[in-house]
């Protein structure tokens, strides 16, 4: 009996099967598979990437050769910031060391970075039009990450961005700040470069920011208040942390070593300089002192940074893990056939 159920039923079921595979070949299934397939977006024209590119840059330079002509007088004017010709350069040795993981670009401009442009133009006009430069001046930056962002894609922007952010360090800070920092750091090279000058048996005294050493006045003006050489210590620790891939703690503590390293480099040239002139007297040699011991400082905290590194790298030593076997084959009782003791 149930033989019999199974043998009418089974045409049925073929039935339904045929009728099913006759569906999914007609024309209209086709075109639901085609629908619902997902879309891939065609890259763009290489020559219009480039063709785009080229009209930003040219409208860049347009709008910003006066700001690069402010920041070249800033450079010249002030020796904090003479590092400011070097910056691009490193900007770019930055990502070109880097290149190994650049990703691919986007098939299409991105739509967010012509925002960004827009804002940085904003900020340029808002500085020249209320005689606030350094506005205008940080829009630089900005520009350039919206540029990125429209030309390359938000994966390319990710990558870039080390590169991009370094190009800050080529724009003066805001006056206001400046003279906070600097006159911060100079009182305390004045209390440090007393302190260190006292334990060389020298009757140095403190007045403000002036040291009366015996027969002399050591001014440390607010040009060797050490700014300079923290604004380049700064710039070294942003490249070592993009660049070294240290753990977060790691990166933490090469950004917090940046202002010790500065302050102890600049107490470091007063003292040279205080002790040669109690040494060497003479207007002469004491212009000598003073150039050598501002020519030395950077090479100098480069040193002391480039040591602290190496302590950083010896302060957590990875740990490897051995058999029992392995241990037994390298001990000493091993070799002479002893057994060896855990």
């Amino acid at each position: 009996m149930s033989s019999r159920r199974s043998r009418r039923k089974a045409p049925a079921l073929a039935r339904v099967g045929k009728e099913r595979d006759r569906r999914q070949d007609s024309p209209s299934s086709k075109r639901e598979k085609t629908d619902a397939a997902p879309k891939v977006a065609e890259p763009i024209n290489p020559k219009l990437r480039l063709g785009v590119g080229v009209a930003l840059l040219v409208s860049f330079l347009w709008a910003y050769f006066p700001t690069f002509a402010l920041l070249q007088r800033e450079w010249e004017r002030l020796p904090d910031y003479s590092h400011g010709y070097l910056v691009i350069p490193f900007a770019l040795v930055l990502g070109w060391l880097r290149k190994e993981s650049m990703p691919s670009f986007s098939p299409g401009f991105s739509i967010f970075g012509l925002g960004v442009i827009a804002l940085a133009v904003a900020m340029r006009w808002v500085g020249d039009a209320y005689f606030y430069p350094v506005i205008g001046n940080n829009s630089i930056v900005l520009w350039a990450i919206g540029a990125t962002w429209f030309l390359f894609g938000t994966r390319f922007l990710w990558w870039a961005l080390p590169s991009l952010l370094f190009l800050g360090f080529m724009v003066p800070l805001p006056s206001r700040f400046s003279d906070v920092l600097s006159g911060t750091l100079q009182r305390i090279a004045t209390m440090m470069s007393t302190w260190m000058l006292q334990l060389f048996g020298q009757p140095a005294l403190a007045e403000g920011n002036t040291i009366s050493l015996g027969d002399h006045l050591l001014e440390v003006a607010q040009a060797c208040s050490g700014l300079r050489i923290f604004v380049g210590i700064m710039a070294l620790a942003f490249f070592v942390v993009f660049m070294a891939r240290r753990r977060w703690w790691q990166n933490i503590a090469v950004v917090a070593s940046v202002l010790p390293i500065a302050l102890v480099a600049n107490t470091l040239r007063i003292v040279f300089t205080g002790l040669f002139m109690e040494w060497f007297p003479g207007e002469e040699t004491e212009k000598l002192a003073h150039d050598v011991a501002g020519w030395v400082m950077i090479p100098l905290a480069c040193a002391l940074f480039a040591l602290f590194m190496a302590y950083l790298n010896q302060l957590i030593r990875p740990v490897s893990l051995m058999e029992i076997g392995e241990l037994r084959q390298v001990s000493p009782s091993a070799k002479k056939g002893k057994p060896a003791t855990a």
